[in-house]
């Protein structure tokens, strides 16, 4: 022991991590973004929880309860916790492996093994008792490099659960808008149907006062069957997204039939938008975090795999006590004990151990473009939705003017029929110019509100920390 205590002393005093020491690359820190038209966005910071823009209570309870009990987050939040378990795991190889063992044998030697003596003064008990020790002197970093992949690890699941977490509450708002804009469009072809069949009747009194002729009444009954055929296919989609919104929530699928289906509208959207500076963007992202921590991992496996070149040191020890009968098991002279510094050294192995440290490598090699490619591509995701929410604000301005227009050409249009000016081919053309202007109109709406939820998704929704609504999720971090 006294001679041995030292040499283990001397080795972990002298220890050092071999391979490379992470180094946290820098974030390009973009100057601007170039499609943030300043009459629209502003450098202000990103709104946290920007569901609670819209003023509907309805969608902010859908949200919470979505964050409370969506299975994709529940998922998520199982391989944190599970990375954490493995942290927890990898550190206790920093320390002693201690256990304890006890056992009982009967043995019966053979006659050849004790020339001479009976068979019963051949048989023989042992009891014994003990606590072992087992350590791996960390003298290369080898334990050290792995603990500290596996933090970084945990910390990349980490940014995973906030990722997810993005994705999700940006689907079911998107859902949820989507889902508005059907109930509008849905309107829309219904208003348009009572118009149509309105002008049906018109003609009809008219054929039946001898003033009117049988064809406007086909054409006049074919118009209105096929803005009809419209509304199965959109409560068919508004059913789908009612099914969607709920299994979103964590709910079976007819589980708020009752509560969406009762239309209502599209929620006003901002005059601008907050974007925050240009280079906050990068940092807020978690899908960046998330790449940046697997660079860190790849890197710390490199010196794992480098630590197979050098020896391993292990420190090991036994105190226990040993005897024939229970009686004498703790007794002074039934002590025994061991220590012992063993070396490991897999030199004639060399080959494996270059190979996988080229392996290793490759793997950093790899991580760092998908870093490199992440910020890229959060880049620009944030300028394509930039583009996306302000042309398409600018597309419903137009299609709002047009809308006014067709209505105001539809209603001139039946009084010209009805003073007998012009033939009834012109109203039903005005009406059918009408019907696909107030559906673009419609979809324009949607497009506009998806178009937003899409850049707060961008944006990483200003999500710096874990939003309200997740206590569960915030404390278990």
């Amino acid at each position: 022991m006294r001679k041995l205590l030292p040499i283990a002393l001397s080795l972990l005093l002298t220890a050092c991590a071999v391979g490379p020491d992470y180094q946290s690359p820098e974030l390009p820190e973009p100057q601007s973004l170039v499609r943030a038209d300043t009459s629209l966005y502003a450098t202000e910071p990103v709104e946290a929880e920007f569901w609670q823009r819209f003023d509907d209570p309805l969608l902010t309870q859908l949200v919470e309860e979505t964050l409370a009990t969506n299975h994709d987050l529940r998922i998520a939040l199982a391989r944190y916790d599970r990375s954490r378990a493995l942290l927890r795991e990898s550190r206790q190889n920093l320390t002693p492996d201690i256990t304890a063992e006890a056992g009982v044998a009967n043995q019966r030697l053979s006659a050849d093994q004790m020339p001479g003596v009976s068979r019963a003064e051949r048989d023989a008990d042992s009891f014994d008792a003990g606590i072992l020790a087992f350590w791996e002197l960390d003298v290369f970093g080898r334990v050290r490099r792995s603990v500290e992949a596996q933090r970084a690890e945990s910390e990349a699941t980490a940014a995973d659960l906030r990722a997810v977490q993005v994705v999700v509450v940006a689907e079911l708002v998107d859902s949820y808008f989507q889902l508005r804009g059907l109930q509008e469009q849905l309107r829309v072809a219904r208003a348009n149907a009572d118009n149509q069949r309105e002008s049906l009747e018109l003609v009809d009194a008219r054929l039946a006062a001898g003033r009117g002729i049988e064809f406007d009444s086909v054409r006049a009954r074919a118009q209105l069957e096929t803005t009809l055929s419209r509304i199965p296919a959109l409560e068919g989609e508004i059913a789908a997204l009612t099914h969607r919104i709920a299994v979103l929530s964590g709910k079976e699928p007819g589980a708020l039939v009752a509560v969406l289906e009762a239309p209502a509208p599209l929620p006003a959207l901002p005059d601008r938008v907050a974007t925050g500076l240009p280079g906050e963007l990068l940092r807020r992202r978690p899908d960046i975090a998330a790449a940046e921590r697997r660079l860190e991992v790849a890197s710390a496996r490199i010196g794992v795999a480098t630590a197979d070149l050098y020896p391993r040191f292990t420190l090991g020890g036994l105190l226990g006590t040993q005897a024939a009968n229970t009686d004498d098991l703790f007794s002074r002279d039934s002590e025994t004990r061991l220590i012992a510094l063993g070396i490991d050294w897999s030199f004639l192995d060399i080959g494996r151990v270059r190979a996988r440290m080229a392996a290793a490598d490759a793997d950093a090699e790899a991580n760092l473009a998908r870093y490199e490619q992440a910020i890229l591509l959060a880049l620009e995701e944030t300028e394509t939705a930039l583009a996306r929410y302000a042309q398409a604000r600018r597309e419903r301005e137009h299609l709002q003017d047009a809308a006014e227009a067709s209505a105001e050409a539809a209603r001139q249009a039946r009084q010209r029929f009805e003073v007998g000016v012009v033939d009834f081919l012109e109203v039903i053309d005005a009406e059918r110019s009408r019907l696909e202007i107030e559906d673009s109109l419609a979809r324009s709406h949607t497009r506009t509100a998806t178009a937003l939820v899409g850049l707060y998704k961008a944006l990483a929704g200003g999500w710096e920390e874990m939003p309200v609504g997740t206590a569960e999720i915030s404390a278990r971090l």
